[in-house]
């Protein structure tokens, strides 16, 4: 099989599991959506291989981890912390991707740069703050893994205004908004439209982040 038949395939099984699974979300099935959220990262890892030479070994692995944040956070009321802690993790090694595509260190870019991240967050803490409880630390700690994570990729952008690094800080705000979206419907007001809207966000930042990874490894 070539190539090219291989990406084709891999990414009509990624589209086909994305529908499924957002359809599940909207018609809330669950056992649909057991089904098919775990085969999210696995479509997707499935593509990033196929499109690929040499695969990036920290990339497959963020994607192993944000495969288990999905699967604990199909059970939120028992796994929410763990999910959280996969997706961590899974952040931390999107940081160390992206700080390698740094060109060099520009501290007051840097700054700059962190802005619009650190406008977020506080606002989403000053939102959820009321409502954490024993959750404070755990939500500060990703909050600020996830807003270093966009602000690495929003100055990896400004150094070198490529396509694939477009993507990546559109794939990093996307994520973002996909779980700030997450601490709102949890922490503030829960409301149907946020869970439709946080699958749909998912789904777009990390296809965006599967298409800069794969435009930087060819």
């Amino acid at each position: 099989m070539s190539k090219k038949s291989k990406i084709t395939l891999a990414s009509i099984f990624f589209l086909i599991v994305v529908i499924v699974d957002v359809y599940a979300v909207i018609t809330h099935n669950t056992l649909l959506e057991q089904i098919f959220k775990p085969l999210l990262m696995t479509s997707l890892v499935l593509v990033y291989l196929a499109s690929v030479k040499k695969p990036n070994f920290w990339y497959v692995s963020a994607l192993f981890f944000c495969f288990w944040g999905d699967v604990f956070l199909l059970d939120k009321p028992n796994f929410f912390t763990f999910g959280l802690a996969s997706f961590l993790v899974g952040h931390i090694i999107y940081i160390k991707i992206s700080k390698d595509f740094l060109k060099q260190e520009i501290t007051a870019k840097m700054i700059s740069s962190s802005f619009p991240f650190v406008i977020i967050f506080c606002v989403l803490m000053y939102l959820v703050y009321p409502n954490l409880g024993n959750m404070l630390l755990p939500v500060l700690v990703y909050g600020i893994v996830i807003s270093t994570f966009g602000a690495i990729t929003l100055l990896n952008y400004r150094q070198e205004k490529s396509t694939e690094n477009l993507w990546l800080s559109l794939g990093a705000l996307v994520f973002i908004v996909s779980d700030s979206l997450i601490a709102i419907h949890r922490f503030y007001e829960a409301k149907e439209i946020y869970s439709i809207a946080i699958i749909i966000t998912y789904i777009v930042a990390q296809y965006l982040i599967c298409k800069a990874m794969i435009a930087k490894n060819n």
